[in-house]
């Protein structure tokens, strides 16, 4: 299993709660408010806009909008959409697979804490993780 949460899944946490609490707003808004450059925060939205989470508006006007409510994403959705799938089928100890017939020694440990730990991910929302909504 992979679960890295660096500062780019950080940003794209509060650009979403940002926009939930705003509807819309420019680039160099959302890279102000999380202290970040207005490149770096344009890198940590294109995923989100891929998602189809964010829509992004061209023009002087523009910016960029939020297309989802926020109870809909779920925490596993957003990490996994900066950094990637959690569940690679790499033992944590190994670098490779852990077979069933020649398991780790924290394999009997691991699973299930991995399991529980993707399921609450997968089952809280951004709204509530974060603390979204006005």
């Amino acid at each position: 299993m992979r679960l890295e949460v660096t500062r780019k899944s950080d940003l794209a946490v509060r650009a979403m709660c940002r926009l939930g609490r705003v509807g819309r707003a420019k680039g160099s808004e959302l890279a102000k408010i999380a202290g970040t450059s207005q490149a770096f925060m344009a890198q940590v939205l294109a995923p989100l806009v891929q998602a189809g989470w964010v829509r992004s508006i061209p023009g002087p006007t523009g910016g960029y909008e939020l297309e989802v409510d926020l109870h809909s994403v779920s925490m596993l959705d957003l990490i996994e959409s900066i950094e990637g799938p959690t569940e690679t089928g790499v033992c944590a100890l190994r670098g490779g697979p852990c077979p069933g017939s020649d398991q780790c020694a924290l394999h009997e440990a691991w699973s299930p804490a991995r399991d529980a730990l993707l399921d609450r991910l997968r089952h809280t929302s951004l709204a509530v993780a974060a603390d979204c909504l006005p």
